[in-house]
């Protein structure tokens, strides 16, 4: 079988990412039914209540918590599973504690309400998008891309020159999708300046 990390420090900064994005701590079983829906909301994917319970401690039963279910944790953050997360936040942040990276953003970190983003990938995409808050955004410019104006989607983090996961795309008449930008040479972006985001 092969092996994958879960340092049980890597899998608390999961669970702490999570809530950071869920917005409140996880500790009751209301909050464990609420967590479970949402998940089910953004991926349509059934995660068994005992099992979160069981990996946020909530429930006292030994064992490790299975791949699967890391992934769809990973997946809900916006990546594409859990090895994913761990090469982009977790080696991230063990690299730079701030968690303010040279190269790319943390978005519930450092991003404001209503700041906007400039992405460009590979051969002349360009796209706008405004930071709803949270892990929420929306598309408010696009050029040559299959990405449309007043499309929503989530994204935890932005890498300088890395694909960009966009979860839980949503469109008025599609269903909930995932889409991924600059998947052979990455996303280029720029922080738009104020004046140039109130520009209609």
């Amino acid at each position: 079988m092969r092996l994958f990390k879960r340092k049980p420090k890597d899998i608390n900064r999961l669970k702490e990412d999570v809530e950071k994005a869920l917005g409140c701590s996880i500790g009751t079983p209301k909050d464990f039914q609420r967590f479970r829906n949402a998940i089910y909301s953004r991926l349509n994917i059934i995660i068994g209540l005992s099992t979160l319970m069981r990996l946020w401690g909530y429930v006292n039963e030994e064992g490790h918590p299975r791949k699967g279910t890391l992934d769809t944790l990973a997946q809900y953050l916006g990546y594409r599973d859990w090895t994913d997360y761990s090469h982009m936040a977790l080696e991230d942040a063990e690299s730079d504690s701030s968690q303010i990276m040279s190269h790319g953003i943390s978005v519930p970190d450092q991003l404001t309400e209503g700041d906007r983003l400039r992405l460009r990938w590979l051969p002349d995409r360009i796209c706008d998008i405004e930071y709803l808050g949270g892990i929420d955004f929306s598309i408010v410019a696009a050029t040559n891309t299959h990405l449309h104006v007043g499309d929503r989607f989530k994204c935890n983090f932005i890498i300088e020159d890395e694909p960009m996961y966009l979860s839980n795309l949503q469109r008025e008449g599609l269903a909930p999708m995932n889409y991924i930008c600059g998947k052979k040479a990455g996303v280029r972006y720029e922080l738009l300046p104020k004046d140039e985001n109130n520009e209609e």
